[in-house]
C-alpha cells in the first residue's frame, strides 16, 4: 500500500509517499533528463502528487514504487524539455512580430497589455485552448486529442473566448 504525505488536521498524519533512496533516484532521472537545479523540487513534487491521485483513486499501488517513480520523473523531464521548446518557439514567433508588424512600441505595449488582462479574465478552459490554438499554434484537432475532448468542443470555447476578447477589446477601446 502507498505511504501517505503528511496531513495535519482530524488527527490524521500519513508519512510521505516517496521515502529518502526513491526521491533522490526521481531527483537524480530528472536531473539527467535534463530539468534544471531549480526545477528539480517541483518535479519531485508532481511524482508525489501522481502517488498520491494514484492512491485516491482507488488504484493498487505501484509493485516497484522506486522504479514506476522513475518511469513518471522520465516522462516530466521529456515533457519539460517540450514545453521548454515550445515557449522558445512562441518567444521566437512573438518577437519576430514584434519587429515586423508593430514597428510603434507603444501601441503594441497597449495590446499586448489589453490581450494579457482579456487572457486573465477568461475561464480556464477558455483561456487554455485560446493560448493552445493562437500561441502554440496547434490545429483544433491536436487540441481536442490532447484534452481528450471533442473539436466541437475545443471550437466552442475558442467562438466564445475570441467573442470575449474582442469585446474586451473594444471596450478598452484599444482596437
Amino acid at each position: 500500500m502507498l505511504r501517505g504525505i503528511t496531513r495535519r488536521g482530524r488527527g490524521e498524519q500519513r508519512e510521505d509517499p516517496l521515502d529518502a533512496a526513491q526521491e533522490r533516484r526521481v531527483r537524480a532521472v530528472l536531473a539527467l533528463g535534463g530539468v534544471p537545479q531549480a526545477d528539480l523540487p517541483d518535479g519531485v513534487q508532481q511524482v508525489r502528487l501522481r502517488l498520491l491521485e494514484r492512491a485516491a483513486k482507488g488504484y493498487e499501488a505501484p509493485r516497484d514504487v522506486s522504479a514506476w517513480a522513475a518511469v513518471v520523473a522520465s516522462n516530466l523531464a521529456m515533457d519539460w524539455h517540450r514545453a521548454k521548446k515550445r515557449q522558445d518557439r512562441l518567444g521566437e514567433r512573438l518577437a519576430s512580430l514584434r519587429q515586423h508588424e508593430h514597428p510603434s512600441g507603444e501601441d503594441t505595449s497597449v495590446l499586448s497589455l489589453a490581450v494579457a488582462q482579456g487572457l486573465d479574465e477568461l475561464p480556464d478552459q477558455q483561456r487554455q485552448v485560446v493560448v493552445l490554438r493562437f500561441f502554440a499554434d496547434l490545429p483544433v484537432r491536436s487540441i481536442a486529442q490532447e484534452l481528450g475532448v471533442p473539436e466541437g468542443t475545443v471550437k466552442s470555447r475558442l467562438h466564445t473566448a475570441v467573442r470575449a476578447l474582442r469585446a474586451r477589446l473594444h471596450e478598452d477601446e484599444v482596437v
